[in-house]
């Protein structure tokens, strides 16, 4: 069992390596949009995937991409937003999840730990105008970066207990990093989605404003708060905070992907998944 799961996590290895070479050759597939502006220097990436921003294989990649372009272009700083005005992100999508092609499945959840490690690690101050719901990846992404603004009348959190799914590692990091352990443990445990409101209540948002260009502006003056610092120091310094977060994807990666893939493929988690989804086709 273990020789033919080390080749699967091969074979997946390959896949995804694969992908990343077509998306590097086209380089435009507009699941993203970025825009760097000329005079303060700041990127802004956007979430482009109708109807609901759900992260699939190719959006991965392409975050995680645009994420390392950003740094080597020396940008002054990263605000990530949504193209939808109602939903920042829903999460994985999760078709990627149910009853799965194993190769790309360990493509799928590479590219995830990959991506999130780029975001959390991100060497430019980084910041989330959420102008609509941040919904499990959604509320991941946003927690990833160092400064939160959002909107009223919308939900942000994590519900994967809802539908049977064992919270990874690196999503608790995720909570620890912004919420108190028991807010974040209650929260995990129950599947909150917080109000607007709510979310301020408990930092896990900084600011709440009226609009999206209030929203990019407040990220933009996050950022810009640190143009008397050097930014090779203050990168160094966020590395040695989040330094230990990360420790367990960096020094065990496949035994992570392992236990992803043992967890998603378990019958029981297949059903629950697959209840879920036809819920989900039953409110369209």
């Amino acid at each position: 069992m273990l020789r033919s799961q080390t080749k699967l996590l091969g074979l997946g290895r390959r896949q995804l390596l694969g992908v990343r070479r077509c998306q590097t050759k086209a380089n435009v597939s507009n699941l993203t949009l970025v825009e760097v502006d000329d005079k303060t220097g700041i990127a802004t990436l956007t979430l482009n995937r109708p109807p609901v921003n759900s992260c699939n294989l190719d959006l991965l990649l392409e975050l995680n991409e645009n994420i390392k372009q950003i740094e080597c272009n020396k940008s002054r700083g990263l605000i990530l937003t949504s193209s939808n005005d109602k939903v920042f992100s829903s999460g994985l999508d999760l078709n990627e999840l149910y009853k799965p092609n194993q190769e790309r499945l360990v493509a799928f959840w590479t590219a995830l730990h990959d991506m999130w490690l780029s975001l959390y690690q991100c060497s430019v101050p980084t910041a989330a105008a959420i102008n609509g719901h941040a919904i499990a990846l959604g509320c991941v992404l946003s927690a990833a970066c160092e400064y939160r603004v959002m909107l009223p009348g919308f939900s942000i959190g994590i519900h994967a207990t809802k539908f049977g799914y064992v919270v990874p590692h690196f999503i608790l990091i995720s909570y620890l990093s912004v919420l108190p352990r028991r807010i974040a443990e209650r929260a995990l445990l129950q599947g909150k989605l917080f109000s607007t409101e709510e979310a301020l209540n408990v930092n896990l948002v900084d600011e709440v404003v009226d609009s999206k260009v209030e929203a990019l502006c407040k990220c933009a003056e996050f950022i810009n708060s640190f143009k008397h610092t050097q930014p090779a120091a203050r990168a160094l310094t966020k590395k040695q905070f989040r330094a230990q977060d990360v420790q367990v994807l960096i020094n065990d990666p496949e035994g992570q992907l392992r236990e992803a893939l043992d967890y998603i493929n378990k019958p029981l988690f297949q059903e629950g998944l697959g209840e879920h989804l036809r819920n989900l086709k039953g409110k369209d």
